[in-house]
């Protein structure tokens, strides 16, 4: 898998489609009770009232219980196709295809051409085009307050759902040309600026092999000089004759190696061809910590029961040491990590002995630059980048990310599981 290519798995933002389905929901209370209240229009308002009270749970559920900060092409399909379902009733319940308000029926399939994939928009638009035809012969009339009736031709009748469905699949098309085009120019800058940087790694790298080079190559020269003349001078005591022989060639590897450096920047990294266990993840990352660090890293592998080998992504290795180094930052003494592995998922439970997340940015975690404004030491204030940061490249490699405050630590917990099959497809 290719450092951050992966837009194809994740397509649509959560936080902007949750606050359209609110304004939407608004709009739906707002103008049905004021037909029902002022307008004086029979129809059944309890029953319309619990279909945008169903809308309005299933945005809830999306909000609490649907973890990513993005939507998968299949679970945008599913709510947009709840959306379709929902506004069907609605629709139903009010004078069906010949109420003004089913031009709105098209609006979900409308925002899915421009943000799902080709598969899952063809099959929405057939859904509301089915939708369309039903409600054009099953639906509750909507009587008129003062008993009157509007009679139009049956021509004109039909008018409607056939405009309905040309303007669908119209606008579909516009939408989908459109955001195709827009698609493909975010990837090309993406790809670029993905080279770009890789590029000015590679020439950091290689200026500061230039400049450690010429720094060292005077001290060297000056520790080759002088082991020289002292191997000269000590050639007939055999025992430090041969401590002096060792270090000149020591002085010639450390020469070749910054030679070497200086020549190709770009020595190949085992660590991302290797195969190993998420408990390998864990082992490395917790020891690199633990060089730097004071607290107590207690890692739990006793429920590893099913480890897999699979493909060491830079990735991943990120994703997790921005996890572990926040419980690292924010814990008291310890950090414990626990690992959870079997046939079908595997999971990584990081929690902490510290304060845990403040509650008032609990429901915003893992939305970049996120501040509390309960926290009076600063260092503590700020907690969105670093998991933004991490939650956003687990998430790209198919992690499922529950972040929340721990019911057994006093501190924060993040739960972090993979679907075994998604893993070995990394």
């Amino acid at each position: 898998m290719k450092f951050f290519e992966t837009s194809k798995y994740f397509s649509l933002k959560k936080s902007t489609y949750v606050n359209l389905r609110w304004i939407a929901i608004l709009g739906q209370l707002i103008t049905t009770n004021f037909v029902f209240f002022y307008l004086d229009f029979g129809f059944k308002y309890t029953t319309t009232s619990l279909v945008i009270f169903i809308g309005a749970l299933s945005n809830l559920y999306l909000i609490y219980f649907y973890q990513k900060t993005q939507l998968s092409d299949r679970t945008a399909f599913l709510f947009l196709f709840t959306d379709v379902l929902q506004l069907g009733c609605l629709i139903y319940l009010t004078g069906g295809i010949a109420n003004p308000f089913s031009i709105f029926l098209i609006i979900p399939t409308i925002f899915s051409s421009s943000n799902l994939g080709f598969k899952s928009n063809t099959l929405l638009v057939a859904i509301t085009t089915i939708m369309i035809i039903i409600l054009t012969f099953f639906y509750q009339s909507l009587p008129s307050p003062i008993n009157e009736h509007f009679h139009v031709s049956q021509s004109y009748y039909f008018a409607i759902p056939v405009s309905l469905i040309i303007a669908l699949f119209f606008l579909n098309y516009f939408a989908l040309t459109f955001g195709t085009e827009s698609r493909l120019r975010k990837e090309a800058l993406n790809k670029m600026e993905e080279v770009m940087a890789k590029e000015h790694e590679l020439l950091s790298l290689g200026g500061q092999a230039a400049a450690a080079a010429h720094s060292l190559g005077t001290p060297f020269s000056t520790i080759k000089i002088i082991s020289a003349d002292l191997l000269k001078q000590f050639k007939d005591d055999i025992e430090i004759k041969k401590d002096l022989e060792l270090l000149v060639s020591q002085i010639e590897r450390c020469s070749e190696i910054l030679k070497k450096l200086t020549l190709n920047p770009t020595i190949e990294d085992e660590f991302i061809d290797r195969d190993i266990t998420i408990s390998d993840y864990i082992f490395e990352i917790t020891k690199s910590f633990q060089k730097i660090s004071e607290k107590n890293f207690v890692v739990n592998s006793d429920k590893d029961k099913n480890p897999l080998n699979i493909t060491k992504s830079i990735e991943i290795v990120y994703g997790l040491r921005n996890f572990i180094g926040n419980a690292n930052k924010f814990s008291k003494s310890e950090v414990f990590i626990e690992i959870i592995t079997n046939n079908d998922y595997s999971e990584i439970i990081i929690e902490d002995d510290g304060e845990g997340y403040p509650s008032d940015v609990l429901s915003k975690i893992g939305e970049p630059y996120i501040k509390s404004l309960k926290s009076n030491v600063k260092s503590k204030s700020g907690l969105g980048l670093g998991i933004f940061i991490g939650k956003t490249l687990l998430e790209k490699n198919f992690a499922s990310i529950s972040c929340k405050n721990s019911k057994k630590k006093t501190g924060a917990k993040v739960t972090i599981k993979w679907k075994n099959k998604d893993l070995l497809s990394l």
